[in-house]
């Protein structure tokens, strides 16, 4: 850790401003906050962590739907869809803990982050990634401070209104003063924990379309068809590294998600349920946090797989580009120019990388080098390039299922007939 923290000092050196940029860093690996969401790097603050968590994720909730049920309460205080709520919520946060502290144990966030591999960018890129780094604040706080305040106002409004209705301990005002702000803490720990394994996934997918639209200012100047596979293989590598850590919390949090919405629905379609702002608010609320947790990761993974898959075409133009300029200055009746001694590439086999542990790679499939035993004609490397794009497009996968724009009209395609086979079966009109 003391390495990674070396090497960002020494990127971060050259720009003083962007230091300020790796601040949510700071925070989330500073001694206030580290123990309550990631470090586990001894065993007194892996006990604390997890004791927090199972306070917050597990106890609170569960004491709080046991307690305050309030099934004798009038209508506007009765809670028939709390079981849901603490239900998804709790699953979510669990799954996004368990995931954080599998990548702190495992790498470390800075290195979790690629922050370690900024020495092997560009200047553009470093300082683009240290925007999105401040972004990413924004971000996570536009999505959590929203649903606190809204949970916060409805919770205050719950207990004052309904406080000769729902059981306290000793005093009134005191017992339900401090189960409304517990109540306000497990909401706040359980939500920022999901929204936070989103932002980081949305992140590392950030600084990776940084790489590729560095990348693809190859095409624009003379450049060796060697060195721009070397490139994009360090690219595909990367990708797939990504693809291996958040592969299971994409695919978890997507089942989750549509389990809790499909369950939101039929129970709010039953006949005789009780649907108003008083008794579904927090229903509604619950469901626009995970919808929009499950919206960032999707949309970041269709983002970067579209500027992954676009170097093909862009590659086929240059291609196309090169040929007629070669053509038009040699002449149709010349021979092709060869490539000249000088030319040639000794290119060896591309360095093991250890983050590779998380997946093995196919034999075929995978991001060696192949070594180069003759000389080439500057036509045939353009060619080969391009047929290398054609059959090896990168990009996020989910178990070998790749997440484009495709990927996700079919999820909504299916979620979609799901809902209408639901709403079909549950509402009948005469």
């Amino acid at each position: 850790m003391e390495e990674e923290q070396e090497t960002l000092v020494t990127i971060s050196s050259h720009k003083p401003k962007s230091k300020s940029n790796y601040r949510i860093i700071d925070a989330l690996e500073s001694k206030s906050f580290s123990w309550i969401f990631i470090d586990q790097s001894n065993p007194w603050k892996a006990a604390l962590s997890w004791l927090i968590f199972f306070i917050f994720t597990v106890g609170l909730p569960m004491l709080s739907h046991i307690v305050y049920q309030c099934s004798t309460c009038d209508d506007s205080h009765q809670r028939p869809f709390d079981m849901i709520v603490q239900l998804s919520l709790s699953i979510c946060s669990t799954l996004s803990f368990i995931n954080l502290s599998s990548f702190a144990r495992k790498y470390g966030l800075r290195r979790f982050l690629f922050l370690d591999k900024l020495s092997d960018v560009s200047a553009k890129v470093r300082d683009g990634y240290s925007e999105q780094l401040h972004r990413s604040i924004k971000l996570l706080c536009s999505f959590i401070i929203p649903c606190f305040l809204a949970d916060s106002a409805y919770k205050i409004w719950w207990f004052i209104s309904g406080r000769n209705q729902i059981p306290y301990i000793y005093n009134i005002y005191l017992s339900h003063t401090i189960a409304c702000i517990l109540l306000l803490c497990s909401w706040l720990y359980r939500t920022s924990l999901f929204f936070l394994v989103c932002v980081l996934f949305k992140l590392t997918c950030s600084l990776q379309i940084l790489r590729l639209e560095d990348f693809a200012k190859v095409f624009e100047k003379q450049a060796d068809v060697g060195s721009i596979l070397l490139e994009h293989l360090a690219i595909r590598r990367t990708l797939k590294i990504i693809s291996h850590r958040f592969r299971a919390f994409i695919l978890s949090t997507l089942i989750l998600v549509t389990v809790s919405q499909f369950a939101s629905l039929l129970v709010t379609l039953e006949t005789g349920s009780l649907v108003n702002l008083s008794t579904a608010g927090e229903l509604a609320l619950c469901s626009v946090t995970l919808v929009s947790g499950l919206f960032i990761c999707l949309r970041s993974a269709a983002k970067i797989t579209h500027k992954a898959q676009s170097v093909t075409s862009l590659a086929a133009k240059w291609h196309t580009c090169a040929t007629i300029d070669s053509f038009d200055d040699v002449g149709l009746t010349e021979e092709t120019p060869m490539a000249n001694s000088s030319d040639r590439a000794n290119y060896h086999f591309a360095p093991e990388d250890s983050d590779l542990d998380e997946g093995d790679e196919d034999e075929l499939d995978n991001t060696k080098l192949v070594p180069v035993y003759r000389d080439t004609i500057t036509y045939q490397k353009r060619q080969a390039l391009v047929t290398y794009f054609e059959n090896n497009r990168a990009g996020i996968t989910v178990f070998g299922f790749m997440l484009d724009r495709s990927s996700l009209h079919t999820i909504f395609a299916i979620e979609m007939s799901l809902t209408l086979w639901l709403v079909n079966k549950t509402i009948s009109f005469s």
